[in-house]
Order: C-alpha cells, then sequence, then structure tokens
C-alpha cells in the first residue's frame, strides 16, 4: 500500500482551502508524516513487534493529536 491520495481541505466553516502555498505545505508536511511513520513501523515490525499492536498505537498518536488553535465554543 502506498501513501493515500491527497484530499481537498477545507476549514472548519466547509470552505475549501485554495491557496497553492498552504497546500503545497500540507502535501509536503503529509508526505513527510507518512514516510516516518512507514519508516517507524518497519523498524518495529524488523525488532520484533507486532503489526496489529503497531497500527493500534500509530492511531492511538493521531487521536492524542492537540488543537492548540480550538476556538472557544460560542452559546
Amino acid at each position: 500500500m502506498s501513501m493515500p491520495e491527497m484530499p481537498k481541505w477545507y476549514d472548519d466553516d466547509d470552505q475549501i482551502v485554495s491557496c497553492t502555498e498552504k497546500i503545497k505545505v500540507m502535501t509536503e508536511n503529509m508526505s513527510e508524516l507518512y514516510q516516518t511513520a512507514q519508516d517507524a513501523f518497519e523498524d518495529a515490525l524488523l525488532m520484533g513487534c507486532g503489526e496489529a499492536q503497531l497500527r493500534d498505537y500509530l492511531r492511538s498518536l493521531i487521536d492524542g493529536l492537540e488543537n492548540p488553535y480550538k476556538k472557544p465554543r460560542v452559546s
């Protein structure tokens, strides 16, 4: 399997992110993230770690990311 195709990016108001520079940065960041995760995954497999546990842990890493720019809820 290879890196998934890049999606169209949307903001929290469902407006498309259309700035070419922003899209370029997102593409570079996601490509780097994919390659780093792939390398770590392969290293762990070579060291004898279980694939299912690795996948679960990688998912938990993503789920644990915090948004430092989160807007406060307006009631």
